[in-house]
């Protein structure tokens, strides 16, 4: 897990140290902090630009101010896509249910074994090097479908809607020459070889297919 990150937010200032002790042992680091706001304040500073670096979080449920549910509401409305496992010393069935509800990676009882807390938090990391895998992927591939010109664009959507080269022609009033130059240049452009794959990677830029007036 090298270059990951743990963070670690509970108003127990031994149970942090703990933590942290215990993932330095596995070579893993962690960075703690006292209440969900100091941690937020960091985050918008420091990690929300995006780097790339999987990250998990290890939230406790009760403390004084923002309890961990409700933070863990409020990074849904933030877009906040951190792996979170909660921790708590006063655990009950209703706030389980509502924190896995909420999509966390799993529910921890104090005091818990050391192994299911590293367990979970190696879940954790490997669901958000998923995450940004695609996320990078994804903005990959819409950085190629935007250089390919608007003419471009338009044979790839008319392919997709199962439009012939004929017919693509004549919906955009080129010959057909020029709509299979256009195609052989979106293709290269996304950098596929054959149709199939063409149309697998516009699918989620082509949208419905309307042939201009």
């Amino acid at each position: 897990m090298n270059g990951a990150r743990v963070y670690v937010i509970d108003d127990d200032a031994s149970v942090r140290a703990a933590i942290e002790d215990l993932l330095a042992s596995v070579g893993l680091a962690a960075q703690g902090f006292g209440s969900t706001a100091a941690f937020l304040a960091h985050w918008r500073q420091a990690d929300g630009s995006g780097d790339g670096t999987p990250a998990c979080l290890v939230l406790d449920i009760r403390m004084p101010g923002q309890s961990g549910l409700e933070f863990q509401r409020q990074m849904q409305d933030l877009g906040m896509a951190l792996p979170v496992v909660f921790i708590t010393g006063h655990g009950d069935i209703p706030m389980s249910v509502q924190a896995m509800k909420g999509g966390a990676i799993e529910f921890l009882t104090k005091p818990f074994r050391d192994q299911d807390l590293l367990d979970a938090i190696q879940l954790g990391l490997g669901r958000d090097r998923d995450r940004r895998a695609q996320a990078q992927a994804q903005a990959l591939l819409r950085a190629r479908w935007d250089s390919l010109s608007p003419g471009e664009q338009a044979v790839v959507r008319g392919v997709a809607a199962g439009r012939l080269n004929k017919q693509i022609a004549a919906d955009l009033g080129v010959s057909e020459i020029t709509v299979k130059v256009r195609r052989a240049q979106a293709m290269r452009k996304m950098q596929v070889r054959t149709l199939a794959e063409l149309l697998r990677v516009a699918d989620p830029f082509c949208g419905t297919y309307t042939a201009p007036p």
